[in-house]
């Protein structure tokens, strides 16, 4: 019968911690002003590794169905980002949409080589180096969430959430 000690051994550098993480998130080119993604690498204040999914496809036989497996799908990623007084990342994610769809002409980037980017979690153990990374292939901004504005909290950063969508995942294990 496994005991205290066993599952101490197993528990390998005391477990990972949701904690430590880091987003390295390239913008596109035109925009970035310069800091970006340094200032994101800090800013993010949360984020998740995505789950995955295989689709599933009914295939009836006489009258019972059989499942077979589909298509792997990706869920939307969502990053929370503090909001600094430069504006810094948030002008970026706004620069961002409107280069794929500028909001005074309708207008936008029609090759997503131009848009979109790969962007990275790294999963961190309580050194500082990478557990685990994953990257995120073809990857650009659906929705910048509104920053709500009142007078109620007064010791709170704002913050505000950006969802993704991207083409693909990739997992690296780096230990």
């Amino acid at each position: 019968m496994p005991n205290i000690n066993d599952f101490k051994a197993k528990l390998a550098g005391g477990g990972a911690r949701a904690n430590q993480f880091k987003v390295i998130m390239p913008f596109p080119g035109y925009a970035q002003v310069g800091g970006e993604i340094e200032t994101m690498a800090f800013m993010c204040r949360a984020t998740q590794i995505p789950g995955l999914a295989v689709t599933e496809v009914p295939v009836n036989f006489r009258g019972r169905p059989i499942y077979i497996a589909g298509d792997r799908t990706f869920e939307p990623w969502i990053v929370t980002v503090y909001n600094d007084t430069d504006f810094l990342t948030r002008n970026a994610f706004e620069r961002w949409h409107n280069g794929i769809n500028n909001m005074s002409d309708n207008e936008g980037l029609t090759n997503p080589a131009d848009y979109q980017v790969d962007a990275f979690v790294d999963h961190l153990d309580r050194n500082g180096n990478t557990l685990k990374s994953y990257t995120f292939r073809g990857l650009w901004p659906t929705t910048i969430a509104p920053i709500p504005l009142t007078y109620d909290p007064t010791e709170i950063i704002e913050e505000y959430e950006v969802t993704f969508r991207y083409n693909f995942l990739e997992s690296n294990t780096t230990t």
